[in-house]
C-alpha cells in the first residue's frame, strides 16, 4: 500500500536520526525511544488530520511546525482558545511508558527481544495491540495509550537488539504485528551465532552461517550472571556481564559508536518505519476520529456531573439540567464546546452507572431522565459515585458534585484522595441545605470531608440555599471552557491578614477570581494602583457576585502586570485566580533509575521523603514551547510558610527536568513563572492538585491483561523508611470485581514486604473493559500513607487472526484534468470475513466521497459496497474491520483524462484480484 502523508517517511526518519544517539527511555541526551515514537506519532497525526479535513471539505494548513499549531489546524474552524495541555498529556501517557519498560521490565528478555526471545516478544506486541483496539472500542483511551507506549518500546527494541539489520533487511519485519504470520528462521538454542570480539568494538561478530542462512538471533543480556548458551552473541555494554564470556563483545545497536554507526542508523530508521506501520494498523481498526481521540486531539473542555437523586434534590437536579443544556447549546461550534460528557447519579444504596458520551444529545437525554425520589436518612453513596467519575473522566477534568447530604461511604476517603492526586482532577461541590427532617444540615462540619477534597483537588465547596443554586452554577459555565489555566490558588485556615500577588500576562482572557469563606473582607489592586474593595459590587476592576460562601469577581479586561489581593480578615478563606490562555504546563514527579538503559520514570504515588524531588515538566503555548522562556519553578507549601526553589535543566521540545532539594514537609503545589516572547510579558501558572512526600512506597507491576472468568494475580511491594510495625493495606477497584488481598503487612523500618491482589472478572465482562485498581498502604497510627493506581484491562482470548478481504470489482467514471468539479467517479467493492468473527465496521480512511453498503449471504456473508466521489477527491482508502480488530483495506486512485473518455471497468472476481493486488492490502490486528 502506498501511504500518503504530508511528512514523507524518509524525511521523518532523517529527522529522527539527526536528533538521537541512543535507544534509551526518558532522560539523558538521546531520548531515542521517546523521539522515535514522537516523530512517528506526529507524522501519523498529520496524515490523519489531513484526511479528516479532506472528508469535511476544509483545508488543513498548520500555521507553524509546533504541536500546538498542528492541533489548532486539526480541530478546524471553530472559534476560541486552543490549549495544547490535553494533547501533550495524552502524548506523555504514551511516551512515559518507556521509562516503565526499562525500569520495571529491565530483566525481561521478551520486553526487549533479548536472549532470542522472539516468539515471546512478538506475543507481547500482538496481545498489546489487541488490548489497545479493545480498549478504544469501550472508550478507555488512557489504558490504550499506556499499552501503546509499551508496545512501541518492545517493537523498536527488535531492530536494535536483533540481527535484522545485519541480515541486510531494508524494511520492517511485518510478521511482528501480523498475528496470522509466524517468526521465521530463529537460530536454534544449540546454534552458535557470534565470533569472539576481545575489544568489544568489532563491526560484525555474526558468523557466516547466520548471515548466509538468514537466521534471526539477538544478544543475551546478563544483568546478574555472566552465563549464556555456548557460542551465543551477547547484548554488550558495561551492564552486560555475559559480554565478558566467549564470544565476547555484543551486537546491540542501542548507541552509536565508530564501529556500528551505520548499523545504529539503520536500526533507528527501521524502528521508525515499524512504529508508523503499527500506528497505521491501529488507525485502520479504530477509524480516523477515534485515532485523533487516542492522540488527545479533541476540545479540552469536559462536562462532568455527579448528582444526588434523593427526594429533596429536585431543585438541584433541575438546575443541573438547566446549566448542562445552556452549556451544550451556547458553546456548540466553538472550541469551548465540551468534547465529552460524564454523568453519575447516586443515592443510597445505589450509585451509578457511569454514563459517558461525546454526543451532546445523549447527555441531554440522560440528564432529563434523572428524577428525585426516595431518601430520608442523611448519608448517601456520594464517594462511590465520585470514584466512578474520577476513573471514567479524562485526567485533569473538572467534576461537579450536587448533593445536600454528607457521604455514607466514608471508607473511600483515602481512595478518592489517591485518585484525585493520580488524575490531577479538580472536584467542586455544590452543597445545598435541605429542610426535610432528618436530611436537614445545620452545620458545615457535616460537609467537612467535601471541603477537604475540594481543597486537595483545587476545587470549591460552595454552600448555598436551594433557592440561590442557579447563581452558584455560574462557576460551572466558567470552567466548562477550553484553555483554562490557574494563575494562583491558596488557602488559609485560620485566616490571616496577607497580601497575595499574581501576574497576568498578555495571553490571558476572561480572568475570574473566586474567594470562598464567610464574612470576608478584601481589596483587589491592579498593576497601575487602582483598587476595589469587596463592598463595591460594580467597580473599576470588576464585577463581584455573592452567593452563599462564594464571592466571584469577573475582572474587567486584562491589564498586564502584577496584581494584588489584600485579605484583611482572620476568618478561614481560599482564593483562586483563573483565566483562559494557551500557555500552560503539565508535569510528573519522576525518579531516576539505573541499568542497561538508565533514565527517569514517572512516580505512581507520592514522592519519597528525604530525597530531592524531581519533576519532568512540559511547557506549552499557542506558538509552541520555543516562544516561551521558563525562569522559575517552585514547590509552594499550601500554608504559605515555605517556598522551595528548583533548579531547571532544559531537555528540549518544551521539556524540563526540575530538581528541588528542600521539599516542603506538608502539602504543596507547583508554581512556575516565565516569559512569553510573543507578548513580551511575564506569566505565572500554578497546579491545583496538592501533593506531599511519604516515607512509604508501593510498587506494583501489571504485565498482562485479565481474562474474563479467570483469576488474575498482581504482586505488590510495600517499602518504608518510617515507623516499624503493622501497616494497613486497602485495595479497591471501580468495577466492583471480586478481589482478595492481605489486610495488613508487617514491615521493619528500611525494609519491605510483598502482598498479592487477586481479581476475578466475571465471565461476561466486555472485552476492553478498563479496571482502575487502587492499592493503599497506611503506617501504624495512620500518620503516613501512600498509594499506587493501576489501570488494568479485561481482554477476551482472540482466536480470529485473519483480516477481512476487500476486493475491488468495478470502477466507473469520467474525470477531466481541466476541471474536477463537474465530474464524478465510483468504485464497487466486495468485502468478506470468511469464517471469522464478522464485519464490525467499514469506514472511509481517506477520501471525501460517500459509501453505501448492503449485505448479501451466499454461504458466507458478503458486504457489497459502493463508493461515490467527485473527481476533486481522486483517491480513496476503505478500511474493513472485524469484531476483534483485524483490518482489511482497499485503496484506489482515479486517473484524470485529458478528453472525455469514459473509464469503465467490470471484471470477474479473479481478474480484479490479480489486477488490483498491489492496491488491496490486508492488515491483521
Amino acid at each position: 500500500m502506498i501511504m500518503k502523508s504530508s511528512v514523507p517517511v524518509m524525511a521523518l526518519i532523517a529527522l529522527v536520526v539527526s536528533r538521537v544517539q541512543a535507544f534509551i527511555s526518558v532522560g539523558g541526551s538521546g531520548n531515542t525511544h521517546v523521539t522515535i515514537t514522537d516523530h512517528a506519532v506526529m507524522a501519523k497525526i498529520n496524515e490523519v488530520c489531513e484526511a479528516v479535513a479532506e472528508s469535511e471539505g476544509r483545508d488543513f494548513k498548520p500555521t507553524g511546525p509546533s504541536a500546538e499549531e498542528l492541533l489548532r489546524a486539526c480541530l478546524g474552524r471553530a472559534t476560541g482558545e486552543v490549549s495544547g495541555a490535553k494533547f501533550r498529556t495524552a502524548l506523555n501517557q504514551i511516551y512515559k511508558q518507556n521509562g516503565f519498560v526499562d525500569q520495571d521490565f529491565m530483566s525481561s528478555a521478551p520486553h526487549h527481544f533479548n536472549n532470542e526471545a522472539f516468539n515471546e516478544g512478538r506475543n507481547l506486541i500482538i496481545q498489546g495491540t489487541a488490548a489497545i483496539k479493545a480498549n478504544i472500542r469501550t472508550d478507555n483511551f488512557q489504558s490504550a495509550r499506556e499499552t501503546l507506549g509499551r508496545v512501541c518500546h518492545t517493537l523498536q527494541d527488535f531492530y536494535s537488539h536483533s540481527n535484522w539489520v545485519e541480515l541486510g533487511n531494508e524494511s520492517p519485519y511485518a510478521n511482528l504485528i501480523k498475528p496470522d504470520l509466524n517468526i521465521e528462521k530463529i537460530a536454534d538454542i544449540a546454534m552458535p551465532t557470534c565470533s569472539d570480539c576481545a575489544s568489544g568494538t568489532c563491526p560484525n561478530q555474526l558468523l557466516p552461517a547466520i548471515l548466509n542462512g538468514k537466521y534471526l538471533t539477538s544478544g543475551y543480556m546478563g544483568l546478574f550472571s555472566p552465563k549464556k548458551p555456548q557460542g551465543k552473541c551477547s547484548h554488550g555494554g558495561e551492564t552486560d556481564l555475559s559480554s565478558s564470556q566467549n564470544p565476547r563483545g555484543g551486537i546491540s545497536k542501542d548507541e552509536s559508536h565508530s564501529h556500528n554507526a551505520n548499523l545504529h542508523k539503520n536500526a533507528v530508521n527501521l524502528a521508525a518505519e515499524a512504529t508508523m506501520e503499527l500506528l497505521e494498523d491501529i488507525r485502520g481498526a479504530i477509524g480516523n476520529n477515534n485515532y485523533l481521540r487516542l492522540m488527545g486531539i479533541s476540545r479540552s473542555a469536559v462536562l462532568a456531573f455527579v448528582i444526588d437523586t434523593t427526594g429533596s434534590m429536585a431543585d438541584d437536579i433541575a438546575e443541573a439540567k438547566r446549566v448542562a443544556f445552556n452549556i451544550i447549546d451556547s458553546k456548540k461550534g466553538t472550541q469551548d464546546e465540551p468534547s465529552e460528557y460524564i454523568l453519575v447519579p447516586f443515592n443510597d444504596p445505589k450509585f451509578g452507572p457511569l454514563i459517558r458520551t461525546t454526543d451532546p444529545d445523549v447527555m441531554k437525554s440522560e440528564i432529563s431522565k434523572i428524577r428525585a425520589d426516595g431518601g430520608g436518612d442523611i448519608p448517601e453513596m456520594c464517594l462511590s459515585a465520585l470514584q466512578l467519575a474520577l476513573t471514567g473522566a479524562p485526567s485533569s477534568s473538572y467534576i461537579y458534585v450536587f448533593t445536600d447530604a454528607p457521604p455514607k461511604d466514608t471508607h473511600l476517603e483515602k481512595t478518592i484522595a489517591a485518585l484525585i492526586s493520580s488524575t490531577k482532577t479538580t472536584v467542586s461541590f455544590l452543597l445545598t441545605a435541605s429542610s426535610r427532617g432528618r436530611r436537614a444540615l445545620s452545620a458545615s462540619s457535616q460537609f467537612q470531608m467535601y471541603y477537604d477534597m475540594a481543597l486537595a483537588s483545587g476545587g470549591q465547596a460552595i454552600e448555598v440555599s436551594k433557592s440561590s443554586i442557579s447563581q452558584a452554577t455560574d462557576i460551572i459555565v466558567d470552567t466548562s471552557t477550553s484553555a483554562l489555566v490557574t494563575i494562583l490558588q491558596c488557602s488559609r485556615d485560620p485566616g490571616r491578614v496577607e497580601n497575595f500577588p499574581f501576574l497576568l500576562d498578555g495571553s490571558v482572557s476572561n480572568t475570574t477570581i473566586y474567594i470562598t469563606g464567610t464574612g470576608l473582607t478584601f481589596n483587589l489592586r491592579s498593576p497601575t494602583g487602582v483598587t476595589q474593595s469587596n463592598t463595591v459590587v460594580n467597580g473599576p476592576l470588576g464585577t463581584i457576585q455573592r452567593v452563599g460562601n462564594l464571592q466571584r469577581i469577573q475582572v474587567n479586561g486584562t491589564e498586564m502586570g502584577l496584581w494584588h489581593i489584600d485579605m484583611t480578615t482572620t476568618r478561614p478563606y481560599s482564593i483562586k485566580v483563573m483565566g483562559q490562555s494557551a500557555i500552560t504546563f503539565i508535569y510528573d514527579f519522576v525518579e531516576e533509575f539505573k541499568g542497561p538503559h538508565p533514565g527517569f520514570a514517572a512516580i505512581d504515588g507520592r514522592p519519597s521523603t528525604g530525597s530531592p524531588a524531581k519533576l519532568l515538566l512540559t511547557l506549552t503555548g499557542e506558538k509552541g514551547p520555543e516562544a516561551l522562556e521558563l525562569q522559575e519553578v517552585v514547590l509552594m507549601e499550601v500554608s504559605g510558610v515555605k517556598v522551595s526553589n528548583g533548579t531547571i535543566e532544559k531537555m528540549g521540545n518544551g521539556d524540563y527536568l526540575v530538581t528541588v532539594n528542600e521539599v516542603p514537609e506538608g502539602e504543596f503545589v507547583v508554581m512556575l513563572k516565565g516569559k512569553d516572547k510573543t507578548f513580551t510579558s511575564l506569566f505565572q501558572r500554578q497546579t491545583t492538585t496538592q501533593m506531599s512526600q511519604s516515607k512509604v512506597t508501593i510498587k506494583a507491576i501489571a504485565d498482562s491483561s485479565m481474562l474474563p472468568g479467570q483469576v488474575f494475580k498482581l504482586n505488590f511491594t510495600v517499602t518504608t523508611n518510617g515507623t516499624s510495625g503493622t501497616y494497613t493495606i486497602r485495595a479497591r477497584n471501580d468495577k466492583n470485581i471480586p478481589m482478595t488481598h492481605p489486610s495488613t503487612l508487617n514491615l521493619m523500618s528500611g525494609g519491605s514486604a510483598q502482598g498479592t491482589v487477586s481479581l476475578t472478572p466475571p465471565g461476561n465482562t466486555v472485552s476492553g473493559t478498563d479496571v482502575t485498581l487502587t492499592i493503599e498502604a497506611e503506617s501504624p497510627g495512620g500518620s503516613d500513607s501512600n498509594y499506587a493506581v493501576l489501570r488494568l484491562s479485561v481482554l477476551s482470548k482472540v482466536t480470529d487472526f485473519t483480516p477481512p478481504k476487500c476486493e475491488i470489482v468495478n470502477v466507473q467514471g469520467i474525470c477531466y484534468s481541466s476541471s474536477c468539479n463537474s465530474s464524478n467517479w465510483e468504485l464497487s467493492v466486495n468485502i468478506t470475513d470468511g469464517n471469522g468473527t464478522g464485519i464490525e465496521s467499514i469506514s472511509i480512511q481517506q477520501g471525501s466521497g460517500n459509501f453505501t453498503q448492503r449485505k448479501v449471504e451466499d454461504g458466507v456473508i458478503v458486504v457489497m459496497g459502493l463508493y461515490e466521489a467527485s473527481c476533486c477527491s481522486p483517491s480513496v482508502t476503505l478500511s474493513a474491520v472485524d469484531k476483534v480488530g483485524n483490518v482489511g483495506r482497499c485503496s484506489y486512485t482515479m486517473k484524470s483524462s485529458a478528453g472525455s473518455r469514459l473509464i469503465s471497468m467490470s471484471l470477474p472476481l479473479w481478474a480484479s484480484l490479480l489486477l488490483y493486488s498491489f492496491l488491496c492490502d490486508a492488515f491483521p490486528l
